[in-house]
């Protein structure tokens, strides 16, 4: 009898263990092969171990992973792992009522068991240092009473840009030659090649040129060189008294202009176009004449070549309708004397040159703008802004054009970048940019929210 009684109560202890050890689930779930690949979607797998997990036969647990950041948390789809029992019932229930769960699937309680997880959710900035992390809800109680049970993953990186770029040295200019350039229409009588300062529209026109000088002069920076004029008259008459009229007044105007000033050592020089046939054909061209097309025949006829000829044919064609146009409303624009006054500008520090940057960067030369880039920090506020002063300065210039595509890119500005890469400097710096430009594009995209 008592052997049977102690067999009793050792069956019964045994049972109660047993019944101890299945009261509470237990164990935790852990990852490996964790991946987060930011794309437009960012997608996120990895392998789920369930080796240490223990379920009781009619109950489940959720595998809830989560992404958190400072500011929100998203929960990704679950897993839910039922006990022996609970999974017949999912089963015979059917799986209408677990569209929640990514998956559902029956734990094997003492084995080592695994499951591969893969989701993805739309990429947005708050990610960007986020943490993936994990919790095993064992007791029903949802995430956020479990927050402080997580298990921390992996961290959340966006795709960075880091483009590799190299800019170019521009030339140094030794002698900074510089020039401005204007147009004056001066009224002179008849035949005459003298200039009256007050008739008609000369005082605005004479104004014109000295302003221009005056704008040169007064610069303490600047010493000009070089006085050019060169006449121009109109076709009407003979080709021979036009050459006379031409000349003879673009150096009229260079002694009047000389006369203005002091000008030590400048030189002046003197030039003529007898009658300005180009200007007369772009006229015609940019007109909306009736015989647009006729006139502008007769002036390329290359069997015309001889300009009194041409002249002619003009005064005939449609009963010289359209040569008293001309005479009327083109010619007098085609007498004109352009001038041109060229300058040197001294050479600077790179103290002078970073306050003429922003008060009067007409006075620096691409190398000075250069030389003071390179004392700011790459990529900076200040650095790029040299680059982008430059290239408005220097718009067709393929060394600004490239530095300016560089600093573009910088700031992921690809349309700009795309813009000042057609006039860039060919080479390896051309090179690097147009890749690094493939991979802003590419960034945005994977980026774009």
């Amino acid at each position: 009898m008592k052997r049977i009684l102690y067999s009793i109560i050792f069956v019964l202890l045994f049972t109660s263990q047993q019944m101890y050890a299945q009261w509470e689930n237990t164990g935790t779930v852990t990852a490996d092969s964790v991946s987060v690949v930011w794309k437009p979607s960012m997608d996120i797998s990895m392998r789920l171990d369930l080796s240490d997990l223990y379920i009781k036969p009619d109950q489940s647990v959720e595998i809830i992973p989560l992404l958190q950041g400072s500011k929100d948390t998203v929960q990704l789809p679950r897993i839910l792992v039922n006990g022996r029992v609970r999974h017949l019932i999912y089963k015979r229930e059917g799986e209408a009522g677990y569209a929640d769960y990514l998956r559902v699937v029956r734990r094997h309680n003492g084995t080592a068991q695994y499951i591969d997880y893969s989701t993805w959710v739309v990429a947005e900035k708050w990610m960007d240092g986020a943490k993936l992390a994990l919790i095993t809800d064992l007791c029903g109680c949802g995430w956020r009473s479990l927050a402080d049970r997580q298990m921390t993953l992996a961290e959340v990186k966006a795709p960075k840009y880091e483009p590799l770029l190299a800019y170019i040295a521009p030339m140094k200019e030794e002698v900074k030659t510089r020039e401005k350039s204007g147009r004056a229409y001066l009224d002179f009588p008849v035949n005459k090649t003298n200039i009256y300062p007050d008739y008609r529209n000369n005082p605005l026109e004479l104004w014109k040129i000295r302003a221009t000088i005056d704008s040169v002069r007064t610069d303490p920076y600047t010493t000009i060189t070089e006085v050019s004029i060169k006449g121009y008259a109109s076709p009407e008459g003979s080709y021979s008294n036009n050459a006379r009229l031409a000349q003879g007044r673009a150096a009229t105007l260079s002694e009047y202009v000389k006369n203005l000033y002091h000008f030590d050592g400048v030189r002046f020089t003197v030039m003529s176009e007898p009658e300005d046939w180009q200007g007369l054909e772009e006229r015609i061209m940019a007109s909306a004449l009736p015989d647009k097309e006729e006139l502008l025949a007769i002036i390329r006829n290359p069997r015309l070549a001889d300009p009194d000829e041409r002249e002619q044919v003009l005064k005939r064609l449609n009963k010289g309708e359209p040569y008293r146009y001309l005479l009327q409303n083109i010619y007098p624009a085609l007498r004109h004397s352009d001038y041109v006054v060229r300058y040197t500008i001294r050479n600077f520090t790179v103290e002078e040159a970073k306050v003429l940057l922003y008060t009067d960067p007409r006075q620096l030369s691409l190398d000075e703008m250069y030389r003071v880039a390179k004392t700011y920090e790459t990529g900076s506020k200040e650095f790029n802004a040299v680059f982008e002063i430059s290239v408005r300065l220097y718009p067709d210039d393929p060394v600004s054009n490239l530095n300016a595509a560089n600093t573009a890119l910088l700031r992921k500005d690809p349309v700009a970048a795309a813009g000042y890469l057609q006039k860039a400097a060919p080479g390896k710096e051309k090179e690097l940019a147009e890749t690094a430009l493939k991979e802003l594009e590419k960034y945005l995209k994977e980026t774009e929210q």
